[in-house]
């Protein structure tokens, strides 16, 4: 209630300049989405409390760990908001984001990737798409696993890695993707793409396919200037 009235006050400052049609369906998605995360169905996917406790063992837990980095033991507990995605998911929710952080090893990379990250990901990550299978929910569900960067293929002096624009990696599962398929391929450095490279653009046109947007549409902005979803890119069919 204190979020929409914050929303409604801000939305008075500057509601007598818009126009009146683009206002209204602003309001209109802003509804949607109030209701979205206000309605009971919402709120009950919330109380985590309700799963069995085999199912949030499943997921695992980020415990705080002993650890070498000065990120590890300060990690939130992203496996078991990955279970909070699926049920979101179950309550109808379009999209869901997990933000799993703390992955930014410019500090002793290895370490803290066999000994933290990586084996609650593998758990909590293969729990989640397994979850969804079995409930009949992942061939309508796009998991998308993302990051904003590759990693330096040079170990710096810290044992770490730094950030990396020009090549990374993201994992697909859902929605029709093909299990198992490995498209393009990076230098044997990690270093630069190889065969068959992609773009971010590409994979937002795989994701807007799935949710049935077409990238090639113009959208006119509040001024009534055009505006493409997508100004590049395109899906990437040796997914499916």
């Amino acid at each position: 209630q204190d979020r929409r009235s914050l929303l409604d006050r801000l939305d008075a400052l500057n509601r007598s300049l818009d126009q009146p049609t683009s206002m209204q369906a602003i309001d209109a998605f802003h509804a949607q989405a109030i209701e979205i995360v206000s309605g009971s169905a919402a709120q009950a996917a919330f109380d985590l409390d309700s799963e069995p406790a085999a199912v949030r063992e499943r997921y695992g837990f980020f415990e705080p760990y002993k650890s070498r980095v000065r990120a590890g033991g300060d990690a939130p507990n992203w496996p078991q908001r990955m279970l909070l995605a699926r049920r979101l998911v179950e309550a109808g929710v379009r999209l869901v984001t997990v933000d799993c952080r703390w992955w930014d090893t410019h500090e002793d990379n290895f370490w803290a990737l066999e000994n933290g990250f990586c084996p609650r990901w593998d758990q909590a990550y293969t729990a989640l798409l397994s979850d969804l299978e079995e409930r009949g929910l992942l061939e309508s569900t796009l998991v998308v696993a993302w990051g904003e960067m590759g990693r330096t293929p040079r170990v710096n002096n810290s044992a770490g890695r730094d950030h990396w624009p020009n090549v990374m990696s993201v994992a697909l599962a859902g929605g029709g993707v093909q299990g198992g398929r490995i498209v393009g391929s990076s230098d044997k450095h990690a270093a630069y793409p190889k065969d068959n490279p992609k773009i971010a653009q590409d994979v937002l046109a795989t994701i807007y396919r799935h949710v049935g947007v077409d990238t090639s549409v113009k959208y006119p902005d509040l001024a009534g200037r055009p505006h493409s979803v997508l100004p590049c890119g395109e899906p990437i069919h040796e997914l499916f």
